[in-house]
């Protein structure tokens, strides 16, 4: 079962291996209750870890933050996905644990749309990676320990995140809990803060139903929830005037 567990997470079925339990020794556990609540950042702590970070790492998670590439997705681009003259991504593989294969569905496979700043962003670090062909891999592994392999297979993104991303976060003082799933989780989250059309918000993170957008994907932002409890405790309640958005 823990071998079917680890394909599973290869193919992105899942996110991890339930065997193992919560705790050493806990064995196999059958709720489908989620363990905890997956942590949203805040557009200042978002901006704060593009500013402390590299311009190989700046890009990575830019490139995550506005699009909401699963971490398979992310490590799958070829520099020939990119279109930067119609600016969107064609999200053609998946690569977990270096094993490339299908995305998760098959409207993941719809193309992504991209602004022109990570557009620039992408251009940048293009500029800067010896490997540039329509072949290689946006981020492609570039450590002399690879050997042979160097530039042939791209980078693995939970060493970049655990060796890069995350030490940085915690010298910046967040302590929230950051992976790559992350920035999905808070893409969907800003787009709803944005008042974005729930459809479009569906299409854009390529989910099946609106129901996994809204339901395991998006938080409300804690402003709104005050101004909708001021909306009711104010207007509705006390027939008071509701504070202003600014206030």
């Amino acid at each position: 079962m823990s071998a079917l567990y680890n394909h599973a997470i290869r193919w992105q079925f899942t996110d991890t291996n339930p065997i193992t339990g919560p705790v050493k020794g806990s064995g196999v556990r059958v709720s489908a209750k989620r363990m905890s609540i997956p942590d949203i950042l805040t557009v200042e702590e978002m901006q704060k870890m593009i500013s402390a970070v590299l311009l190989r790492e700046r890009v990575l998670i830019f490139l995550d933050m506005v699009t909401g590439l699963r971490r398979g997705e992310l490590a799958g681009l070829k520099w020939g996905d990119i279109d930067f003259l119609n600016l969107q991504i064609d999200v053609n593989r998946s690569v977990v644990d270096q094993h490339v294969g299908r995305c998760k569905t098959e409207i993941s496979r719809k193309p992504v749309p991209i602004d022109e700043y990570i557009a620039a962003d992408l251009l940048e670090w293009y500029r800067h990676t010896p490997y540039h062909a329509p072949t290689d891999w946006v981020f492609a592994t570039d450590s002399n320990r690879a050997g042979e392999k160097r530039g042939k297979q791209p980078l693995w993104l939970c060493k970049v995140m655990g060796y890069h991303i995350q030490p940085i976060a915690r010298k910046l003082g967040i302590r929230k809990r950051i992976g790559w799933h992350t920035f999905r989780h808070s893409y969907s989250t800003m787009l709803r803060g944005a008042h974005v059309d729930l459809k479009v918000q569906q299409e854009l993170l390529r989910h099946s139903t609106i129901q996994s957008t809204m339901n395991i994907y998006t938080r409300a932002i804690p402003k709104q929830k005050r101004e909708a409890n001021s909306l009711v405790a104010c207007g509705v309640l006390l027939r008071a005037e509701v504070p202003s958005q600014g206030s």
